[in-house]
């Protein structure tokens, strides 16, 4: 099959078609002033102003961005030192941390969360935001762990030698060089940590507590009764967020690859 040719297109088009038509779908609809999403009932607004008035679900989105910033944060600062601390070992079990670092990408929600509950009800650990922010930063911590890693082979150790060198400890030689160099990879693995316990809906149902519902299980409980139309105004406010979000990444990146090629 040739790279340029009419089926590389097709199947191209088709692949495109998979992926973003349903996001399409959902964005339009937003706009359909008609609760079924079958028939097309004119442009309006109401969802929007239906959505902003749901206080239930605007709680629920709230204890999102709180569990999400919090588990993001937590799961940074863990997994950047995490993939520094192993950079610099050379134990022979190197190799085995490293694997059971990433043990929580590998394990399947629904086990990863029984176990979660288990030993929160073994620490008597009243179930709540405590117990969603602990459980969201466990299964977080390898996606900032992998991209911090991988940024770390491909540096040479010499930076960190030179600012040695020239009088700087370790500790501000890390701070100064180090940090700076891997932070788009700190950067665009909390992005995804942070998508990542937006979507969560397995191992929050376990750890969480009757009093809080996040935005994921309160879409689920809905499912009984069919997806409201204002479901799908949040969605394209969430997935306008995520693209400015992308595209702050993107800028960012940019700044950072100007500095590198200056330095």
């Amino acid at each position: 099959m040739k790279k340029n040719g009419k089926a590389a297109r097709f199947y191209l088009l088709i692949m495109f078609c998979i992926m973003y038509l349903p996001i399409a779908i959902v964005v339009v609809h937003s706009f359909n002033s008609s609760k079924l999403t079958v028939r097309w009932g004119g442009f309006s607004l109401k969802w929007y102003e239906t959505l902003f008035s749901n206080e239930p679900l605007l709680e629920a989105l709230g204890n999102s961005l709180i569990v999400g910033g919090i588990s993001c944060l937590l799961s940074a600062v863990i997994g950047t030192l995490g993939a520094i601390g192993l950079s610099r070992l050379h134990w022979r079990s190197k190799g085995v941390l490293e694997y059971i670092s990433m043990l929580p990408l590998m394990i399947p929600e629904i086990i990863l969360g029984m176990v979660l509950m288990a030993f929160f009800s073994m620490l008597h650990l009243p179930f709540g935001l405590v117990t969603l922010v602990i459980g969201h930063t466990v299964f977080c911590i390898p996606y900032i762990f992998l991209e911090v890693k991988a940024r770390l082979v491909g540096m040479s150790p010499s930076l960190e030698e030179a600012a040695r060198d020239l009088g700087a400890s370790p500790g501000r030689a890390l701070w100064d060089i180090t940090i700076p160099l891997i932070m788009p990879a700190v950067m665009s693995g909390s992005l995804l940590a942070f998508a990542m316990s937006m979507d969560d809906v397995v191992i929050s149902i376990f750890v969480n507590g009757p009093r809080l519902s996040t935005l994921p299980i309160k879409v689920y409980t809905q499912l009984k009764s069919g997806i409201k139309p204002e479901i799908n105004a949040l969605c394209t406010c969430m997935l306008a967020v995520t693209l400015g979000l992308l595209f702050l990444y993107s800028l960012l990146k940019k700044i950072f690859g100007r500095q590198e090629k200056k330095q």
